[in-house]
């Protein structure tokens, strides 16, 4: 199954949360202070940026979704900045503006892209009567198609379960980006979505997948909520369902710059997907790549559908990839809650010749994801004697991920890969035509798993030991055709 990018340009979401505005100064810095033992910045560039539940407004912008934004500001220059800021960006803004108050504004300090500082002005939205800012929200909720609450424990969401109420009374979807120890408050919302710290916060810290499982779905049942999306870092992300459905997701980032705003590019790819009538799963899947591209940027920042599109095709639809067990088993368990059949072998793959490739063809024609787990350096050494291997593990694993029928290698270092299939459970072990069906390593895990063994021929003529031998003595070893 193919994850596709939809059109978010049909999407109309109604963002309603705390508002800020972030600031950057830039510069460099090449000395400590005289009068203090800490670095001098030398300022040189100021840049502002949308902040808070003003991100997650731009990032969906960004995606092309329509998008109403609601909060509180002071009746300052800082206002009318973020205001003007996000309507440069086509983004409709209805501020309740509180003179008595200042704007939230949170200041970096940037030198040699490295983040030195951060100072906060910030004054407290809960007392501030909401009388214009939920008359905004009823005049905008019913053109909506999803709403968006975006807490960061200013203020602006003090009455948030009223604001619940009223969306799912027009039966729209509501997504909140929670904070602080009581989730009570978001009673009857249709997804939340946490970091790990505040979901252990609420729920008590997790040590396995298991206990992550049964916290969030207590935590679903108390709350009436359809789904609890737990962001996890580099640890990548779990959607829990009410109906019992789980999808761990690995993470795609590959390098991580500054995770900064990355919970609002998460939460605003989910609500533009959902918006358009992308089911739960797949949303989370394109979160998960948004929040990949994200984090490898500057500060606040948001994604194009154009990344997307290109982190699809390099990373998600092609994934052919090197990972190791866990990512793996998450991939495996994603896959086949998704209908694919996931396929899978093992061997040392030392030279790799043409009677591999056609077994591997062969066997990623049997279902729509091939794994290949590949012995260690050990244990090729164990088993075909001190001058093996050829090509050590980290190469000879780049060259299989490099092959088209093959979608993920994984090492392993015992004997047999027993634990590893008993571990993960694929559909089928495939192994080649100089076995028995019982004497596959893992096959009575797989087996009673519902899964199954098949047998298939090797192509006749071609194997490593053959190639070394003509590689040492082509004149006179004539195993391998010419």
């Amino acid at each position: 199954m193919t994850l596709q990018l939809p059109d978010f340009n049909q999407a109309r979401v109604l963002v309603v949360g705390d508002l800020m505005l972030d600031q950057y100064w830039h510069g460099n810095s090449k000395r400590i202070s005289p009068e203090a033992p800490v670095p001098v910045v030398h300022v040189r560039r100021d840049e502002l940026r949308p902040g808070g539940a003003s991100n997650v407004a731009v990032n969906i912008r960004a995606l092309g979704g329509q998008v109403n934004l609601l909060g509180l500001t002071g009746a300052d220059a800082n206002a009318r900045r973020l205001q003007q800021l996000l309507e440069d960006q086509g983004i409709q803004c209805h501020f309740q503006q509180c003179p008595e108050l200042d704007t939230c504004v949170k200041l970096r300090i940037i030198a040699q892209h490295q983040q030195m500082i951060r100072l906060d002005f910030e004054d407290e939205f809960r007392e501030v009567a909401k009388d214009t800012l939920l008359a905004h929200y009823r005049k905008h909720l019913a053109q909506a198609d999803l709403v968006v609450l975006s807490d960061y424990n200013k203020g602006t969401l003090s009455d948030v379960s009223e604001l619940i109420r009223l969306a799912r009374e027009q039966n729209k979807p509501v997504i909140v980006d929670p904070k602080g120890n009581d989730f009570s408050k978001y009673h009857g919302a249709t997804l939340l979505t946490p970091n790990r710290s505040e979901f252990e916060a609420v729920t008590g810290a997790f040590s396995d997948n298991t206990a992550l499982e049964a916290n969030g779905l207590q935590l679903c049942q108390e709350l009436s909520l359809d789904a609890l999306l737990v962001t996890r870092g580099e640890e990548g992300m779990t959607l829990l369902c009410q109906n019992g459905t789980t999808v761990h997701l690995p993470t795609h980032a590959r390098e991580v710059f500054d995770v900064t705003g990355a919970g609002d590019t998460v939460v605003a790819t989910l609500a533009a997907a959902m918006a358009v009538g992308t089911d739960k799963q797949q949303a989370m899947q394109l979160a998960n790549i948004a929040a990949g591209l994200v984090v490898r940027k500057l500060g606040t920042a948001s994604v194009s559908p154009q990344e997307m599109q290109q982190a699809i095709q390099t990373q998600y639809r092609a994934e052919q990839d090197i990972v190791d067990e866990v990512q793996l088993e998450q991939l495996i368990k994603q896959a086949q809650q998704q209908g694919e059949r996931v396929i899978m072998t093992n061997g040392c793959f030392d030279i790799l010749h043409a009677g591999h490739v056609s077994y591997l063809q062969q066997a990623r024609e049997l279902g729509d994801r091939l794994v290949v787990a590949v012995n260690s350096d050990a244990s090729v050494s164990a088993l075909k004697g001190p001058e093996r291997p050829v090509n050590d593990l980290q190469s000879r694993m780049i060259v299989l991920a490099a092959l088209g029928c093959v979608d993920w290698v994984v090492p392993f270092t015992e004997d047999t890969p027993e634990r590893l299939y008993c571990r993960v459970l694929p559909d089928v072990i495939v192994k080649g035509g100089d076995y028995q069906e019982h004497e596959v390593a893992g096959g009575d895990c797989v087996k009673a798993a519902g899964g199954s063994v098949q047998i298939l021929p090797f192509l006749s003529g071609h194997s490593t030991s053959h190639v070394i031998r003509k590689i040492r003595n082509p004149a006179t070893d004539t195993s391998v055709p010419r």
